[in-house]
């Protein structure tokens, strides 16, 4: 549980820190994340985001084991609907995409590109592939489900009892980032 995690961004202003370990690794294919994902990969120089299988991997952790130790100002958050609660975290320095921050919840979803090769931990689980055209289409190497499962739930309501029901607010992100959404 004393395991520290450093990630930074592709030129190194930004730099975030996670203690612990993730609640879960997922990749999802919501048409959110993927719409999200096709806008941010967009961005001048940014990084592929989407996966060969075209779901957007994470780490989620709990809120409370995450901090931005360096960079802060460079945070930039966009929105795909005025009224969503979701939003996604990039940076303005270089366009890299930190992290999805569900703001009425318990934990933040960093980003699977953040990690140096060979260090993202093992894939778990594929969720929301029912908005897929054909989900038949994807490797069956983890789980592939439609929603979000039983499983998934579980986690998420664990890791919100070990923090005795807290929901710790991320506010150090410092603006908007101006974009289209698709």
């Amino acid at each position: 549980m004393s395991q520290t995690i450093r990630l930074q961004c592709r030129c190194g202003a930004v730099e975030m820190e996670t203690r612990g370990t993730p609640i879960m690794s997922t990749e999802c294919h919501c048409t959110s994340c993927r719409t999200a994902a096709g806008i941010m990969e967009s961005l001048p120089d940014a990084p592929r985001l989407r996966e060969a299988t075209g779901g957007t991997r994470t780490e989620m952790f709990r809120k409370d084991r995450l901090r931005c130790i360096k960079g802060a100002e460079q945070l930039r958050e966009f929105r795909l609907t005025e009224k969503t609660k979701t939003r996604r975290v990039v940076t303005s320095c270089c366009n890299t995409p930190i992290f999805l921050d569900f703001t009425e919840g318990h934990w933040i979803d960093l980003y699977g590109p953040l990690w140096p090769g060979g260090t993202l931990p093992p894939l778990q689980m594929r969720t929301m592939v029912g908005d897929r055209d054909d989900p038949s289409a994807l490797p069956d190497d983890v789980p592939n489900f439609k929603t979000h499962s039983l499983r998934f739930f579980l986690r998420l309501i664990g890791a919100w009892i070990a923090m005795g029901f807290g929901r710790p607010k991320i506010d150090y992100v410092e603006g908007e980032l101006n974009v289209v959404p698709g």
